[in-house]
């Protein structure tokens, strides 16, 4: 990913509604003549369409386009390249929704959103973004992951598909390894980002006790949070691990106790 000159402008606009509603309104106002399509319609997922993302047609908008390149942070999504009629687009576009890992678990992937794009596109080689990309020349997005977003460094992301003779995109194809573990550090990083937007904390200093908590063993979600709570009352206490053989609650008490913390 890189931040290079956008050309060529893009063709479609992949709109994120949830973070978008400025730009649906300017939609209805002032750009009610272009098309747009609801990417949950006619999927698993219709009874929340009026939720999900939105194909824009950008192809005979120029201004629009203008528009969405000058103000990203409103008109939050993807930009496409892509030269396919709208029909084939949007079947793999939804065929990209739905993952599988492990035996028996399905997933939707919200790689319409710039932060998981910021990291799901990273865990994809040459041959795998082929695939993913499929019939799309070039992807864009205004920026980052949730660290970048937290210390203001976001920017333009650019992805070209390399074009590699491969298979097309599998019906619920499964995540790699890889793709895994960038979502998981995605999951991770927002929730210390709506931490640190909920107590005006430092992005740094919850990020290290992030990381002190998971040394500990504290990988349940509600633990992790009743860690963070017991670090931010005890930032310099000392930390000694607790004993082996009990549950992460169990070690989180212990933790408690010893640094004199209230239950």
């Amino acid at each position: 990913m890189s931040g290079a000159a956008l050309e060529p402008m893009a063709q479609w606009l992949l709109l994120d509604t949830p973070e978008a509603s400025r730009a649906l309104l300017t939609l209805r106002q002032g750009f009610a003549g272009v098309a747009r399509h609801r990417l949950f319609d006619g999927t698993e997922f219709q009874p929340v369409s009026e939720h999900g993302p939105v194909l824009v047609d950008l192809r005979d908008s120029p201004a629009l386009t203008a528009v969405c390149l000058r103000d990203p942070d409103t008109w939050r999504g993807l930009l496409l390249n892509c030269e396919i009629p709208v029909a084939p687009l949007l079947r793999h576009l939804q065929r990209m929704l739905t993952v599988s890992f492990g035996l028996n678990h399905r997933a939707l992937l919200s790689y319409y959103n710039r932060q998981t794009a910021s990291y799901f596109f990273d865990a994809c080689d040459a041959a795998q973004l082929s695939r993913w990309l499929g019939p799309i020349r070039q992807l864009r997005w205004f920026g980052g992951t949730w660290a970048d977003r937290a210390i203001g460094s976001q920017g333009w992301q650019q992805l070209r598909n390399p074009g590699l003779a491969v298979e097309p995109l599998g019906i619920e194809e499964s995540l790699t390894r890889r793709q895994r573990e960038r979502l998981q550090t995605c999951l991770l990083e927002q929730h210390i980002w709506r931490w640190c937007q909920s107590l005006n904390a430092d992005y740094q200093t919850m990020c290290a006790h992030v990381q002190q908590g998971l040394a500990l063993g504290f990988n349940d979600r509600a633990v992790l949070d009743g860690w963070l709570w017991l670090r931010l009352l005890h930032p310099r206490a000392a930390l000694v691990a607790p004993p082996a053989g009990l549950t992460q609650q169990e070690r989180l008490d212990h933790l408690r106790r010893q640094w004199g913390a209230p239950g």
